[in-house]
């Protein structure tokens, strides 16, 4: 035995001989070459003494040794709070909206229970781009989470676009649906927007105050402090009271959600896991059936769905809709089995010319009023040419709306043009139709017809000619124009023929501009 301890201590001073060598070696050779970048330690090494002992087995069991754990966040709450990334802004304004938040739980219970729907979704495409969690709170700020809310100014949705923006951002805004409320789409569109705004002012505060404000807006007020010598943060710029408190709105929600008992408030549990799933949709289907199909509310749907204007989903512009988690998989499977009809009622129909809604109602079966609420017709207005009508599907008609149609299909309408009978003079002897018809800028044919003559005739010296002139002109130089034609020609003949040409106060039936 000792003579093994003792070759094995020969070989290993052998061994470490070998390794003096070529480091001393090394040593010399990186001496030579000045670029070395060698890292050379001038500790000697140093050697075990004494017997060496086998190295005994690890005990996993210790409690000495133990593995920190890594816990999943209890709730989405949690989760939010662990992403927090911005800079804590403190100022008397985020005090006061503290206190506007903590004095209103029932706005901030109805306000938090709406985001339930879609708040993880929100944390998801945070965290998986790498951005603060403090924006999955912006909605509040912007709209209470409400993907209707329309602002004064006509932005629309949870965040709250402006319909330039949107489309910049391809935000489609149809005759079908606004995907500025679209959960997916609008999400998408604010966080690429607000990593642009990141990208260009290197500060969430003052991006966020570009959200809100414009990043024209921010830039030129940057400009000024720099050209007066002044600071270019958040607190130090000059702007509207909107955007100045739209920050300190956000950092009080954001203290809110961080410590709750400290304001004595109290947030719904919203679990750590997604609400909704996407189904594909590949033909044109009623919503009506869609929820029916899903087991769930229509308003449970259009929830989740808020982009959709009309009772039908185009596959064409829509190919994706939103279901609860359990329902989406109800779906698909009552989906496979249906078998009783056609899965559409409504269609769209371009509109060939300009016509009234009466006429496109008699063309496409339906009743007028009807055709109104469908495509939200205002009173007094005609359809324009090429407008896309949402109108019932004929139960034969097995082809759905084009892509085009889908998603560019717009509706446009021009004022109904009502006319009223007027009774003028022909200013001279053998005036002729097509000179009245100038005067008057209506068609020679037209004034034809009204009186009964050839479109090339002439009328006598002080003959009356019958015209329907728009209503909406009886103030203009066209009515004073008439008005003074009578009261010339009224000069000139017996006041018993004065009555016969003033102009008839009783309007004719639904003439209208052809």
């Amino acid at each position: 035995m000792n003579i093994l301890k003792i070759l094995g201590l020969a070989s290993l001073i052998w061994l470490t001989g070998c390794a003096t060598n070529d480091a001393a070696k090394n040593a010399a050779k990186g001496a030579a070459t000045p670029t070395s970048r060698i890292s050379r330690s001038s500790t000697p090494p140093s050697y075990p003494t004494g017997p060496l002992s086998p190295i005994a087995q690890y005990d996993l069991s210790s409690g000495a040794h133990e593995v920190t754990g890594i816990k999943a966040p209890s709730d989405l709450w949690d989760r939010i709070r662990r992403g927090f990334a911005m800079p804590d802004l403190q100022n008397d304004l985020v005090s006061d909206r503290e206190q506007w938040y903590a004095s209103r739980p029932d706005y901030m219970l109805r306000m938090t229970e709406r985001s339930s729907k879609y708040l993880f979704h929100i944390v998801e495409e945070l965290e998986r781009r790498g951005m603060p969690t403090e924006l999955a709170l912006l909605p509040y700020i912007e709209s209470a989470f409400n993907p209707q809310a329309v602002s004064t100014a006509k932005a629309a949705g949870m965040w709250q676009f402006m319909p330039a923006t949107g489309s910049y951002f391809d935000l489609k805004q149809n005759a079908f649906r606004d995907d500025r409320r679209d959960v997916l789409a609008s999400t998408k569109a604010a966080l690429d927007y607000l990593q642009k705004l990141y990208g260009m002012f290197g500060d969430w505060h003052l991006a966020l105050a570009a959200y809100n404000w414009g990043e024209g807006s921010v830039a030129r007020a940057i400009a000024r402090n720099e050209k007066l010598g002044l600071g270019t943060s958040y607190a130090e710029l000059n702007m509207p009271a909107e955007t100045r408190m739209y920050v300190p709105k956000l950092q009080a929600v954001k203290n809110i959600v961080a410590d709750p008992e400290k304001f004595h408030s109290e947030l719904p549990l919203i679990e750590n896991h997604p609400y909704f799933q996407a189904v594909d949709i590949t033909r044109d289907i009623d919503v009506a059936l869609v929820a029916s199909l899903a087991n769930i509310r229509e308003e449970d749907f259009r929830a989740l769905n808020p982009s959709l204007h009309k009772p039908v989903i185009l596959a064409a512009g829509m190919p994706r809709i939103l279901l609860p988690w359990d329902n989406a998989q109800v779906f698909r499977k009552n989906l496979s089995a249906y078998n009783d009809g056609q899965y559409a009622s409504w269609t769209v129909w371009s509109v060939p010319s300009t016509m009234s809604v009466a006429s496109a109602a008699q063309r496409i079966g339906i009743s007028e009023a009807d055709l109104r609420k469908l495509n939200g017709i205002p009173p007094r207005m005609m359809i324009k040419a090429g407008s896309a009508l949402m109108v019932p599907r004929a139960a034969t008609t097995s082809q759905d709306v084009s892509s085009q149609l889908a998603d560019n299909g717009q509706i446009a309408f021009t004022p109904e043009v009502v006319t009223r009978r007027t009774v003028v003079h022909a200013l001279k002897r053998g005036e002729t139709v097509a000179s009245i018809a100038q005067r008057y800028r209506v068609r020679t044919s037209d004034v034809a017809d009204w009186n009964d003559v050839a479109a090339g005739g002439r009328f006598k010296g002080g003959e009356r000619v019958v015209m329907y002139l728009p209503v909406r002109l009886a103030s203009t130089s066209f009515a004073r124009q008439a008005k003074a034609t009578n009261a010339k020609s009224a000069k000139s003949r017996p006041t018993a023929k004065v009555a016969a040409v003033k102009t008839a106060a009783k309007t004719a039936p639904a003439k209208r501009k052809r």
